[in-house]
């Protein structure tokens, strides 16, 4: 296996996670009393319980590279994310940054940011 760091995010109630994540192509692939893992493809995201999490006040977030930002993009919309600017769960349109990279932003419904983020051709 290769070695390979994954993000550790909050979840005020790992149903509620489980559900918001598995309208995006997520699947349980551990779930216990302390711990929840959900996997797209090759993309792993972390979960662990912060019951009192105030989501206004996070600053919990991780990058996820994608072959197709704008499919994924797409996807979020169709779940019933809404794009806006304030309020959770919400997402961002990608677009090209000074960086030259192409990224859009999705803000999960306990407040963390994950930076979506167009894989080089």
């Amino acid at each position: 296996m290769t070695d390979y760091a994954t993000p550790n995010l909050p979840s005020r109630e790992y149903a509620n996670t489980i559900d918001f994540y598995r309208r995006l192509g997520f699947e349980t692939s551990w779930h216990d009393s302390n711990w929840l893992i959900l996997e797209r493809g090759g993309v792993c995201l972390e979960f662990f319980r912060y019951p009192d999490l105030d989501a206004s006040q996070s600053s919990f977030s991780c990058c996820l590279r994608l072959d197709n930002v704008h499919m994924f993009h797409r996807m979020c919309l169709e779940a019933g994310i809404p794009e806006k600017t304030t309020g959770w769960p919400r997402i961002h349109p990608p677009k090209l940054e000074h960086s030259g990279l192409v990224v859009g932003y999705l803000v999960d419904l306990d407040g963390s940011l994950l930076r979506l983020v167009q894989n080089p051709d």
